[in-house]
């Protein structure tokens, strides 16, 4: 069995996608379920995915893409939008605690009162400036992407994180300050061309001692 280290030293960023080749449906959902799944600070969940799959998607997102990585977009199986709300409502907390009291978060009633207030806390805390709401958020959107990273991977999946975008060109292509929220990140998925450069080359890190204090 292959072990989650070998898994991680393995995976790389693919730089060139074999636009024949399709992502199956049951790996889809295996994501899905991990993007949905990923921890958040106090379960905040501040994230919307947005799944570009079709043609005319891609080719709808391209302006805002940098001309470098546009061929990482159309010739990918398929790109996930990580978006972040523009806030928290009180609509949106509310909705948060009343799922975790569907799925039997509370075993006593009191605990949904005192889990909401303590969310509510922290998003406060994080929230006295607009630049502070977003780093916040952005944080949690990261781990999402790291999910989805090493999953994809697990699966034999190949992926490309970007950040080489215009998000606010994208927010309006798509018209997402309208909707409540803002593009952080990119991440295109599918399989490797057998011209990638860069599946060829070794992977480069610094080493153990470098990177690592055990105290």
């Amino acid at each position: 069995m292959t072990s989650i280290s070998d898994i991680a030293t393995k995976r790389y960023t693919c730089k060139e996608y074999d636009p024949n080749k399709k992502i199956p449906q049951a790996d889809l959902e295996q994501l899905y379920k991990v993007l949905q799944n990923s921890p958040s600070s106090v379960n905040s969940q501040p994230w919307h995915f947005v799944i570009v799959e079709s043609d005319e998607a891609k080719a709808k997102i391209l302006p805002a893409i940098f001309e470098f990585n546009q061929p990482r977009v159309t010739n990918a199986s398929h790109v996930v939008l990580f978006l972040a709300r523009n806030e928290f409502t009180d609509a949106y907390l509310k909705e948060i605690v009343d799922q975790e009291d569907k799925d039997q978060r509370f075993p006593e009633k009191e605990m949904k009162a005192a889990n909401d207030q303590g969310r509510r806390y922290f998003v406060d805390l994080n929230s006295q400036t607009e630049a502070q709401l977003h780093d916040w958020q952005n944080r949690q959107v990261y781990i999402a992407l790291g999910n989805l990273l090493l999953t994809s991977a697990a699966l034999q999946i190949d992926s490309t994180p970007i950040e080489g975008f215009d998000p606010q060109k994208l927010d309006e292509i798509l018209n997402l300050k309208e909707k409540g929220f803002r593009s952080v990140v990119i991440a295109s998925l599918g399989y490797r061309s057998e011209e990638d450069f860069n599946a060829k080359l070794p992977k480069s890190r610094l080493p153990f001692d470098e990177l690592f204090t055990i105290l």
